[in-house]
């Protein structure tokens, strides 16, 4: 079973119902991080309240290292679980506190540290890949750690005759067996957001849309991929649909992200992709969504939920994702290999 890596707010601590409902929480936020100072991190696919406040908007690893870099005392990250573990890793001596200690992650909960083991233990000679979407215990157990923008360039750095087991996204796997050649042993593990787009809704969307463009993230089932004009990661679609010439596209992520493109190209239109059912909810991750205002101004408040891994958990954590650094091409080095 997983480690307990995330404490929650101890006795007396302040709840929502103690909250002042005409409390200015987007002032009281600000100035919480003045007193404390922290650094408010919210990944692309929080609400756009959150992101709006935050000091640093992107994804998950490019999130963490830019805390690193700086002298704040306490990291608030909104994101997921895992992410908050990944803040912790790289920045030890800061205080790590997220929204939600709820707040997980489907491709990690597909992912057991003792289930992996087992599969690890099945594939001795194979060289141990793992998607940044996982948990702190499976990445100590894990030679390299990618993100989806610098995946395929790690994978076709590793030894051809050498086999890989990858997980947990077996989308972005397959994925990248096709673009590497190689044939990865890939753990059975999706994203929930991912997994429900429908490729079918999405040509009919884009047949009453033809100038729509599709912009598709790798964790996508391969139809999803087949009818998609642009496959790359949240910060790639995002550099796609703001710099491209085309005035429309769907979307084929997290909805949430759309926030940004309509800050960076107002005069662009962007269309959630669809699910089976032709709607467009199945685009909202629902852990994203335990992130609040009202959250983030209790954490900061309350300094919890927390994130403190085991010291030999996080140095064990540490060594694979130094390895995907030291092997990552430079432009994404300096991005912080963004997932």
């Amino acid at each position: 079973m997983k480690t307990e890596t995330v404490f929650p707010p101890g006795q007396g601590a302040m709840s929502e119902r103690d909250i002042d409902p005409l409390l200015d929480l987007e002032a009281e936020i600000n100035r919480l991080k003045r007193e404390k100072n922290a650094v408010i991190l919210a990944h692309y696919y929080q609400e756009g309240e959150i992101q709006d406040i935050a000091d640093f908007v992107g994804d998950s690893l490019d999130l963490s290292r830019k805390a690193a870099q700086t002298d704040a005392d306490m990291i608030v990250f909104c994101g997921v679980r895992f992410m908050a573990e990944v803040a912790n890793i790289l920045s030890p001596d800061k205080k790590v506190v997220l929204p939600d200690a709820a707040a997980g992650c489907s491709l990690e909960d597909s992912c057991q540290p003792e289930a992996y083991a087992a599969f690890r233990a099945q594939h001795p000679d194979h060289i141990a890949v793992n998607y940044i979407n996982s948990s702190a215990e499976v990445k100590a157990m894990s030679d390299y750690i990618v993100t989806s923008s610098n995946a395929e360039h790690i994978i076709n750095s590793l030894p051809k005759d050498k086999p890989i087991i990858f997980g947990p996204d077996r989308h972005l796997g397959a994925y990248l067996n096709r673009k590497t050649g190689r044939d990865m042993v890939l753990w059975p593990g999706t994203c929930i957001v991912h997994e429900q787009f429908s490729a079918r809704e999405i040509t009919r969307l884009k047949d009453s849309h033809p100038g729509a463009l599709v912009a598709a993230h790798p964790e996508c089932p391969e139809g999803i991929l087949e009818v998609s004009d642009h496959i790359g990661s949240t910060r790639s679609i995002l550099d796609f649909v703001t710099t491209n010439k085309a005035k429309e596209f769907i979307v084929a992520t997290e909805q949430n992200i759309i926030h940004q493109m309509q800050k960076s190209a107002p005069e662009k239109t962007f269309y959630p992709a669809p699910g089976a059912d032709g709607s467009c909810n199945c685009a909202q991750c629902p852990f994203m969504e335990l992130n609040t205002m009202e959250k983030l101004y209790l954490c900061m408040v309350n300094e919890a939920p927390f994130v403190k891994l085991p010291e030999d958990l996080r140095v064990k954590a540490l060594r694979p994702l130094e390895r995907m650094l030291e092997l990552s091409p430079p432009a994404t080095k300096s991005a912080a290999a963004a997932e």
